[in-house]
């Protein structure tokens, strides 16, 4: 049966570096799902591979059509920002499985739009103390760190996986990331027997 592999993780957990090495492992079983976002796009990025860029109006449109699966917003100060996962066509459980990266948020409504048996949670997990470090070492190499907004993240993580929310959706399994090549092998062991 096709699953939908969902990547997640409190932030400066290494999500997006396991993200791309299950990608680049399981490249012909995986598929990787394409989000949508109203941010613009930017240097580097290409359209259709790292997010498909739409505009508020466009996204609005995709809300009443009923194709938006699940979203969040984030207040820039640029304005409000929209990710999210629609239902495009990109995904066909009778012949593939997918990937991507989301929240626990974002689980728990593709949960509820596919069904428990078609969403399995990858959960990685790192010890705070070491989350912490690696969010100011990633935000001090930044032309213009913004330790305020590292901080609210940090505190923001902490409530949004509490342990009740987890247990409350089901995620038991943690994949600890404190050595990541241990942790990547870990994660390719279960998926195999998965798909």
């Amino acid at each position: 049966m096709s699953k939908i592999f969902i990547v997640m993780g409190k932030s400066a957990t290494g999500k997006d570096t396991i993200f791309k090495e299950l990608k680049k492992n399981f490249n012909e079983q995986l598929k990787a799902v394409i989000l949508y976002t109203t941010r613009p796009i930017r240097t580097g990025e290409t359209e259709g591979i790292e997010y498909h860029f739409v505009s508020k109006n466009e996204r609005d449109i995709l809300k009443k059509q009923g194709k938006i699966i699940e979203e969040r917003m984030y207040q820039t100060v640029s304005g409000d920002w929209y990710y999210f996962t629609v239902d495009d066509g990109q995904f066909d459980l009778e012949k593939q499985s997918y990937i991507m990266i989301s929240t626990l948020e974002g689980y728990e409504s593709l949960l509820n739009y596919f069904g428990r048996e078609k969403v399995v949670p990858i959960y990685i997990e790192v010890e705070d103390g070491e989350r912490l470090q690696r969010a100011l070492t990633r935000e001090k190499e930044q032309i213009e760190p913004k330790y305020e907004e590292m901080c609210r993240r940090f505190l923001a993580d902490q409530k949004d996986f509490e342990e009740q929310n987890l247990a409350r959706l089901g995620v038991e399994k943690r994949y600890i990331n404190s050595n990541k090549e241990k942790c990547i092998q870990q994660i390719l062991s279960d998926i195999v027997t998965l798909i």
